[in-house]
């Protein structure tokens, strides 16, 4: 049993707004602390900003239209956003490596490292079980059911884990909202 769809204005509206938020937030992310500028570190917050959030959050959001292009559209767009999630956790890897650093010893790195081995579980899902064209059972409601349901428990996670990294970075209350604000205004439109 699909769940409510929205309208295209809306779903075009609300990935327009993701689009937005996620290369000024990705940017704020990955500039902190304040006056640091642009570095090799960037590209982690940036990329995880865009691929979880962005990417992610749009797939979700054009999947409740519903259809045939939407649903390829939110497959292809929620496993870009895997890799470019997958890419910001080679380039913390490799800056953690170059400072001579351990790995895994915060919070966010722990909440990180589980978001992103989870995010693994849909996309496979998805692509085997459920692709319009090509999914071995596809029409299983309970399949399309957890999907969808781990999906966005993936998808919290991964905001959660955002705003904890970004909480490292800085303990600015305004940056802080800047970021914060707008993600939890967009969960209950994305994730429910």
């Amino acid at each position: 049993m699909p769940g409510p769809t929205i309208s295209e204005e809306r779903k075009n509206t609300l990935v327009l707004v993701f689009s937005i938020f996620t290369f000024l937030a990705g940017y704020i992310a990955a500039t902190q602390p304040s006056g640091a500028g642009w570095r090799f570190f960037s590209w982690h917050p940036f990329l995880m900003v865009f691929g979880f959030i962005g990417m992610m959050g749009s797939a979700a959001i054009i999947k409740k239209k519903g259809g045939y292009s939407n649903t390829k559209t939110h497959g292809i767009l929620s496993s870009l956003g895997l890799v470019t999630a997958f890419v910001g956790l080679w380039v913390i890897y490799e800056n953690k490596e170059r400072m001579g650093k351990e790995h895994i010893t915060t919070t966010h790195a722990l909440c990180g490292i589980i978001t992103i081995s989870l995010a693994v579980m849909p996309a496979l899902a998805g692509a085997i079980f459920l692709h319009p064209d090509f999914g071995i059972d596809k029409t299983n409601q309970l399949y399309r059911k957890v999907h969808k349901w781990f999906a966005r428990i993936v998808i919290a996670s991964a905001w959660i884990t955002c705003v904890f990294g970004l909480m490292q970075l800085t303990s600015d209350m305004k940056i802080l909202s800047i970021f914060a604000v707008p993600l939890a205004i967009l969960a209950p439109l994305t994730l429910l």
